[in-house]
Formats: structure tokens, C-alpha cells, sequence
């Protein structure tokens, strides 16, 4: 069969996506991935096919044109007791956000950041589908271009979920609110952008084109935010794009490793929270007369900010989780997918630095298998950071939790058994509608 994955411009959102690319090409099938021309690179880099759709500037750029002056350069704030109740996790009754809030989420944050990224791709999109005609499609859980275009020739789809699924929690308490609302006051932004271009291509607006006919998430089940109806587990399999292993990690440590990471996509336009150098450099201070090899990322032009770099920590501009992570004993990180998953499927305890907007969330899964523990970036201070790391370097009830998560982590199915799967609810839900 003939398989399009379609991503956003981040290495973060790809990089969740290879593993299961190279499975389904492996098993025979054809396999094509549509972003940005400017985002190809990264997506060749991986040894896999790149479709370039949309304009032929970067997602920053787009968002400089369209905006102006009014282009953000801090993130939109969420309300702390919003982001709780949006995070609450459990299989007992969860009570629905204010219609209010719910409906500021959708119309301040989550929908102007979807059109953002995907109105300049739908056209594009759409038109190389009616040419490839792909039987399915998976999109990056922000990519709803993919959805729209998969509609419009009937190609089997789903949303893949790498963290958690705020939008589908989002629209399911919005819908349940929606109900409730004078008539006159029903409007909903988010159908009325999607159902627009469903429309142009000839279609009729369902739920599908939000949620996607089914979902594959690589959360162990339990932790799943607001798991879609038709879920396909997978495995985490980590893919750090193009990596050598450093000579130096040839031998295993002679000391406790921990490895520190704030992420590979921070830009400064997006808003996202950042560990500043003053934070750093107290972490680094505070921590430098432990017994452990510290392992910091750090891009050089952060590095030459440093006023001092302790014995006991060595700064890199990269190094691939795949290679780094079974050497260590603790991960430092903001939260991001790929240090939160790698962690979790190498069963190494974490100290999450909240800097992603489900920060929440994680911590609650730290919490409650006591696999980590985790700081809200306001409180990073180098004496916290040092009293926390040297509680997940001393109590083996970290580690032990660690070692919990990763079995329920390391039960799901694995990228390339999940193949089979795959291939039996495409059958099902592909209708070969091209040309209606």
C-alpha cells in the first residue's frame, strides 16, 4: 500500500514518526513524507522520500509575513488552574472546563496555532494526494492538512500521539459544552476553519477530520490524556537524525552519568520556555562537587555565556539519546517528547525542568510510578536542582519506578509488528472515494 506520513517543521515531530516509516517500508509498503520545503533535508536525512509542499519559506517566516508586528514572541499564558484540570488523568469522572476557558483555549491558543501551521499546505497537499493517492495517511498530531487531504480521496487516516493529546480532550469537553449554549451563541472556530476546506474538495465536515479515524500513540495505555476510541499502541523507538557516537562513550562511566537536555527545536519565536544561562550556570555550580559525570547539551554560543565549567561536567553540542540514555543513571530535561519517551523506554528516572505545555501531565506519571521528580522552570534554582537530582541518584525507589514505567512502555507492540495492524484498518477504512 501506499503510505504519506505529513509533519510539521520540527526535528521533534518527525524524529516520532521514522521509526514507524522505516517498518512499513521495510514490510514492502511505498512510503512518502510531505512538510515544508525547507524542512526536506531533514526528512532525507532519515532515508526516506520527501513530498515538499507549502510555500517555499520557513514556518517562522510565514508567521513574520502573515503577522507582523503582532507575531508572537512569548507563548500565550494558560491559566496554572486551566493547564490542572486540562491534565487530570484517571478513569474516574472528570468534570468539563468552564465553557469560558474551554472556549478561549480553542479560539486564543489551539486554533489560531493550527491554521498557522497548516492553511499554506492544504492546497498542496490535496492536489499531490489526488495524484499519488495514498491508502493512508498519518499526520503528526498537528498536521491536519494531512487529515483534510486524506478525506478528500477517501484514503484511511489517523493522528499520531507522541505526547499528550490536549486537542482531543479539548473538543470533547467543548462539544459536551457546545450543546448547552443559547443557540444564537453556538459558534464553533474550529469546524468552521476545517469544514471550509472539507467543503472546497467536495466533502462534508465530520469529527474525523479533528480527531483522525483512529490514533497510534506510543503512551503506555494508563497514561494516555484522552486516548481516541480506535487506538493502536506502539513502542517508542528512539531516532535522533544523523548521530555518531563519541569516542568518549565507548566505556561504560566510572561514575553515576546524568545527562542534561533542554531540547532540539527551541526558537525563540515560538515563546517556548527556556532555561536561561544564569539558571545554568547555578545548576552547574551547585552540582559541581558531586561524585558524577555530567553530561550537558549546549549549542557553543550558549557555551561561550558560561563564567565557569566544573571537572565534573563535560558540554556537547548533541549527542543521540539512543546512545547516551542506557548509560545513565538520571535525565535532566524540559519534558519534551523525546526526553520523556526515552527515558521511559530505557527505564532511567527523570527530573523534568516544566517547560512544555504538558509538563503537567508528566509530572503526574512521575508521580504516581515514581520514576522522577520535577521542578516548574520559575523554581529552577541550582541548590533545588541539586537536592532533587541527588534524591534520584540515591533512592532506589527511582529507579524502581523507572523500571515499572519502562515495562509497560517496552509491552506495546513494536513499530515493525505493528505493521499487520496497520494494514487491516486501512483496508477497513479506505473507500477509494478519488473523484467524488
Amino acid at each position: 500500500m501506499r503510505v504519506l506520513f505529513v509533519t510539521s517543521p520540527w526535528n521533534s515531530h518527525l524524529y516520532q514518526m521514522v521509526p514507524l516509516a522505516w517498518a512499513l517500508q521495510l514490510a514492502g509498503h511505498e512510503v512518502r513524507v510531505a512538510g515544508e520545503p525547507g524542512f526536506v533535508d531533514s526528512i532525507t536525512e532519515a532515508g526516506l522520500t520527501a513530498v515538499p509542499i507549502g510555500p517555499d519559506e520557513t514556518l517562522e517566516e510565514r508567521v513574520r509575513r502573515l503577522m507582523g508586528d503582532s507575531a508572537p514572541t512569548t507563548a500565550a499564558s494558560i491559566p496554572p488552574l486551566l493547564t490542572d484540570a486540562l491534565y487530570e488523568m484517571g478513569k474516574g469522572p472528570r468534570e468539563a472546563l468552564p465553557w469560558g476557558e474551554i472556549s478561549w483555549l480553542l479560539d486564543s491558543i489551539l486554533v489560531p496555532g493550527m491554521w498557522l501551521v497548516n492553511d499554506e499546505m492544504v492546497d498542496d497537499l490535496v492536489s499531490y494526494c489526488r495524484s499519488w493517492t495514498p491508502d493512508l495517511v498519518l499526520c503528526d498530531v498537528i498536521a491536519h492538512a494531512g487529515v483534510v487531504a486524506a478525506d478528500s480521496v477517501g484514503a484511511a487516516h489517523a493522528r499520531m500521539v507522541c505526547w499528550y493529546d490536549l486537542l482531543l480532550r479539548v473538543r470533547k469537553d467543548f462539544l459536551h459544552l457546545l450543546e448547552q449554549q443559547p443557540p444564537g451563541e453556538r459558534r464553533d472556530g474550529l469546524r468552521d476553519w476545517l469544514e471550509g476546506y472539507v467543503k472546497k474538495y467536495g466533502r462534508d465536515f465530520t469529527e474525523e477530520v479533528v480527531t483522525g479515524q483512529f490514533a497510534v500513540n506510543v503512551l503506555p495505555e494508563r497514561w494516555r490524556l484522552e486516548p481516541h476510541e480506535r487506538t493502536l499502541s506502539m513502542r517508542y523507538v528512539p531516532y535522533n537524525g544523523r548521530s555518531v557516537v563519541p569516542s568518549w562513550l565507548h566505556e561504560a562511566p566510572s561514575v553515576p552519568r546524568v545527562l542534561m537536555t533542554f531540547g532540539i527545536s527551541k526558537s525563540a519565536w515560538t515563546g517556548l520556555p527556556d532555561v536561561s544561562i544564569e539558571k545554568l550556570q547555578d545548576t552547574l555550580d551547585s552540582v559541581a562537587d558531586l561524585d558524577i559525570e555530567l553530561i550537558l547539551t549546549l549549542q557553543a554560543e550558549e557555551r561561550k555565556q558560561l563564567r565557569r565549567v566544573p571537572e565534573n561536567t563535560r558540554i556537547v553540542d548533541f549527542v543521540p539519546m539512543n546512545v547516551i540514555l542506557p548509560s545513565c543513571s538520571v535525565v535532566i530535561h524540559h519534558g519534551g517528547a523525546g526526553g520523556f519517551n526515552g527515558a521511559m523506554v530505557y527505564g532511567i528516572p527523570q527530573l523534568i525542568i516544566e517547560g512544555s505545555i504538558d509538563g503537567i501531565a508528566k509530572r503526574a506519571v512521575l508521580t504516581q510510578t515514581g520514576a522522577g521528580l520535577s521542578l516548574a522552570l520559575d523554581e529552577m534554582t541550582g541548590p533545588r536542582v541539586r537536592e532533587h537530582l541527588t534524591r534520584l541518584l540515591e533512592e532506589n525507589a527511582f529507579r524502581e519506578g523507572a523500571e515499572r514505567l519502562q515495562k509497560e512502555a517496552q509491552a506495546q507492540p513494536t513499530p515493525t509488528e505493528l505493521v499487520a495492524e496497520l494494514e487491516r484498518i486501512t483496508a477497513e477504512f479506505r473507500s477509494h472515494r478519488t473523484g467524488d
